[in-house]
């Protein structure tokens, strides 16, 4: 049951862990506790700072898309 809870959260996630563990060569799970304990210390500012980075990898994915489509005409 809890593998099936972990794999609904890890598909539908933003990518945010993942993206910044491939770029700071850390273990994704460890940035996600990173977010979860600093969200209790600090009142949940890096909660926000989570969801805007979601935000800016979202329209960052959307512009690739949209240029590899212009690419093909």
């Amino acid at each position: 049951m809890i593998q099936h809870i972990l794999a609904f959260f890890e598909k539908y996630s933003f990518g945010v862990s993942a993206y910044l563990g491939e770029k700071f060569n850390m273990s994704i799970s460890k940035i996600r506790l990173f977010f979860i304990y600093s969200s209790f210390l600090a009142v949940g500012f890096p909660f926000i700072v989570y969801l805007l980075a979601a935000f800016v990898l979202g329209i960052r994915t959307y512009m690739k898309r949209t240029r590899a489509i212009l690419r093909d005409f």
